[in-house]
Formats: structure tokens, C-alpha cells, sequence
């Protein structure tokens, strides 16, 4: 069930993607904009679509915040992929975009992406009422911005010329914002458009979001570069602290493996109709890219 969700899910969402991105243009921003746009699991996507569903949210509403999320997830892997940051040139095995184009298109791409997923939530035709829209606008930004996603990037950098490693708990709250919070906002949007109670999908993304990252820390010591589609081994080489550095490759892998159970465990007061988010949650651990 859930490869074929999120199949369906990655088809719908770079459908509109393409519907809503083709009139800009063909300036170098706009085509920029399109390719970082492009390819991708899209579990973000998927996780608002499936948390609409439970929640009976119309698809063509949900269409809109599964839109944003993979504009601002694409915006912040393109500033990520920059010289001045993680200074990498391959993203999902093509060049990255400021190799593509040059640093000033990456730049200014990875704005417009950001702009433009909060206009997604922000037009009547994601939610009638303006109040939800500015829920999901407001908590989008919270996530996205220095109370999280922003927040783990500069604790992330922060980190490479601390005097010290990263203590286990320190790591925990880097990733619980640079990874975890957009995983967090996908997972709730549904229920925050619903007007339902968000807190057993929040506690689910916050350990499927742990559990995500430390399958990418594993994945950068046992992944291959054109199946991972990025350069692997990064980390070791720069002497950084991860879960794998501090556990331990098995530690690591049952830590995940816990976080698995206990994001599934929370799904409990929904029921056979979360089992599609249960199998999301397992996925995440046993992937290869």
C-alpha cells in the first residue's frame, strides 16, 4: 500500500508543480526553480496527502500544502548544496544547481521556492477558510525559519568548528529542527486543516523525523553515491558528530528501529486507517537512498 501511495503521491504533486511553474518563465531562475523541483521520494508531499485523507481533507485542497512543502524542502536543498555551505555538486545524481547555473541562480532559485510555497498555503484554493490558511502559514514558517529548519542548519555549521563534538542530546535538537520540523508540519497539515487534534501525528513525525536522519547517517557509512545520489562519507571525513560517530553503526541502527515503534505506537487512536503511515514510518529506516 504505501509504495503505491507515495508513487501516486510524487506523480500528483510534480503534476502540479509543473502546472503551477510553468507560466513563470524561462529566465535561468524560473528554469532553475523547475529542476531543483524535480525528482525526489517527496515523503513530505505524501505525509500532508495522508494526513489529509485521515482527516477527510478534499484532495484538491490537501494538493496545495503537499505543493509547499516540496518547494521550501527543494528551496533548502539548493541553498544547502552551496559552496558556502555543505558545498556539494551532485543532488539525486545530477549536478546541483549552482554547478548547473552559478551561484547567484542557486541563490536566488532557492528564494523564489521559498516564497512560492507560501503563496501555495496561502491561496483560497488550499483551505476556504483565510484562518487555516494562516495556521498553516504561520506554523510553516515557524518550522521553516530559525525556531527550526533554519535553527539545526546554523547549529549544524556551528558544530563543524566547536571545540568539541555534539553531545547525543545536542544532536537530537539539531536534527529535530533541520530535518525534523518540515517533517513535523507535513505530517500535521492535514489535521491543522481538519481543525482536528494534531498531537498524535506530531509525536509520529517527530520520531519518524529522528529516525530519517539517522538512516541518513547510515546511509553516508554504508550507502553507495549513485544509489544515494550524493556524495556519501562526507561526514567521517570532516570528523563530525552523528548518531552513527556516538552510537555506533548497530547502536545507531536500533535506535532508529525504536523510534520506528514508538512513531507507529502513537498512530494507536487511528486505528487499520493509519497502517499506510506505519509502513512510511518502517520505510524511512530500511531505505537505500
Amino acid at each position: 500500500m504505501f509504495p503505491s501511495r507515495l508513487k501516486e503521491s510524487a506523480a500528483m504533486v510534480q503534476a502540479h508543480l509543473d502546472a503551477t511553474l510553468s507560466p513563470l518563465g524561462n529566465l535561468p531562475v524560473h528554469e532553475a526553480m523547475r529542476y531543483a523541483s524535480a525528482g525526489g521520494k517527496r515523503l513530505r508531499a505524501f505525509l500532508v496527502l495522508e494526513s489529509a485523507r485521515l482527516h477527510g481533507v478534499a484532495p484538491d485542497n490537501a494538493i496545495w500544502p503537499a505543493t509547499a512543502i516540496e518547494a521550501i524542502h527543494a528551496y533548502s536543498l539548493v541553498h544547502d548544496d552551496l559552496p558556502c555551505m555543505d558545498d556539494d555538486d551532485l543532488r539525486r545524481g545530477l549536478p546541483t544547481v549552482h554547478v548547473k547555473w552559478d551561484e547567484t541562480t542557486a541563490v536566488l532559485a532557492g528564494d523564489a521556492l521559498q516564497t512560492f510555497g507560501f503563496e501555495c498555503v496561502s491561496r483560497p484554493d488550499c483551505h476556504p477558510d483565510p484562518l487555516v490558511r494562516a495556521d498553516l502559514v504561520l506554523s510553516l514558517a515557524r518550522a521553516a525559519g530559525a525556531k527550526g529548519m533554519v535553527l539545526g542548519q546554523a547549529l549544524d555549521i556551528a558544530a563543524e568548528t566547536a571545540a568539541t563534538p555534539l553531545s547525543l542530546d545536542e544532536i537530537t535538537h539539531l536534527q529535530a529542527g533541520k530535518t525534523g520540523a518540515l517533517i513535523t508540519w507535513a505530517a500535521t497539515a492535514g489535521a491543522c486543516m481538519a481543525r482536528a487534534d494534531m498531537a498524535p501525528l506530531a509525536r509520529y513525525a517527530a520520531d519518524l523525523g529522528l529516525a530519517f536522519q539517522i538512516a541518513d547517517d547510515i546511509l553516508d557509512i554504508e550507502g553507495d553515491a549513485a544509489t544515494v545520489g550524493k556524495a556519501v562519507g562526507k561526514d567521517a571525513d570532516a570528523g563530525k558528530a552523528t548518531f552513527v560517530s556516538l552510537l555506533g553503526l548497530d547502536g545507531a541502527k536500533r535506535h532508529a528501529a525504536d523510534l520506528v515503534t514508538d512513531a507507529c505506537d502513537a498512530l494507536s487512536s487511528y486505528g487499520d486507517e493509519a497502517e499506510t503511515l506505519r509502513e512510511a514510518a518502517r520505510f524511512v529506516i530500511a531505505r537505500d537512498s
